[in-house]
């Protein structure tokens, strides 16, 4: 059983951090000239084609899905690849790590979702949740010497949040798709998530090629460890020590981001920041762990 735990533990915290490297593989490719949509093109497109041919040869998956499976897994692969779009476009407005740790609200917004529309009650824990991480994003806001945040990039992240919370939502309440293997699952998502930038690019008219090694080292990254990796080490998590412990983890989905922020891109790292972030995570493990006993 320790091993078991052990093991989920450890695919956890791999999924948390290999999610929060999307701007160490990402900010190259935007200073290197690339746009949002084809950074995130060449991102769904590589991870789709890896992780297909993975599936098939290696796990011997079968890609077939019904006509009722079709429909919610095309709006759900819309939803997460909008969330994306919506994460990246932000960076440009706002410094990575605290745009990540803003994003972290989502679980919060899971439970409002969950109350408004599911009829699953709001608890005092769930309100006090959200306060704590209204004040952290406040303290955030205002966390670069006196210099707010650029509104329009907090308002994009909420957005990008909010997105993800709809496609959490959907997964774990759309009836249709719930027997699907988790990694077919994931595959379609991305798959149909592709759409958005080939239509964004105008069908590739107007994708911007990479024409740099390092650029293309970024690219293939920002495919194999925020996408391929994440995805696959958290299935393995939910399945070994829960979904509860698993968003836990996710708490270092952000710190990760904030330590490449710091660390490679020199973004500034202030009490105020330092302080936006723990009222942040506070609030959401109060959320992630209010059903465990």
């Amino acid at each position: 059983m320790l091993k078991r735990r052990a093991r989920g533990l450890l695919n956890g915290a791999i999924a948390a951090t290999s999610y929060g490297t999307n701007p160490l593989f990402a900010l190259p490719l935007f200073a290197g000239g690339i746009g949002v949509n084809s950074v995130l093109f060449y991102r769904y497109a590589i991870a789709v084609t890896v992780y297909g041919l993975w599936l098939h040869f290696v796990k011997k998956t079968s890609f077939h899905i019904t006509k009722k499976e079709f429909v919610p897994l095309f709006i759900l692969g819309i939803f997460f690849s909008l969330s994306s779009l919506t994460l990246f476009d932000a960076f440009n407005y706002i410094e990575a790590g605290i745009a990540c740790t803003i994003l972290f609200i989502y679980p919060v917004l899971v439970a409002v979702i969950m109350a408004l529309f599911f009829k699953e009650k709001i608890t005092k824990t769930v309100i006090f949740s959200i306060i704590l991480t209204s004040v952290g994003i406040g303290l955030l806001y205002n966390g670069k010497s006196g210099v707010s945040l650029n509104l329009h990039g907090v308002i994009v992240v909420f957005l990008s949040a909010l997105l993800y919370a709809l496609y959490i939502v959907g997964i774990k309440n759309v009836k249709a798709i719930q027997h699907l293997n988790r990694a077919k699952t994931s595959f379609y998502v991305m798959f149909f998530g592709l759409l958005v930038y080939i239509v964004n690019l105008k069908f590739c008219t107007e994708l911007q090629m990479i024409d740099k090694p390092f650029l293309w080292l970024c690219a293939v990254s920002l495919a194999i460890f925020p996408t391929i990796i994440s995805l696959e080490t958290i299935n393995i998590a939910i399945k070994l020590v829960g979904s509860t412990t698993t968003a836990i983890l996710g708490a270092l989905e952000p710190l990760t981001a904030i330590f490449f922020g710091v660390l490679v891109f020199h973004e500034q790292l202030t009490l105020r920041i330092i302080a936006g972030v723990a009222l942040i995570l506070t609030g959401v493990i109060l959320i992630v762990t209010r059903k465990k006993k």
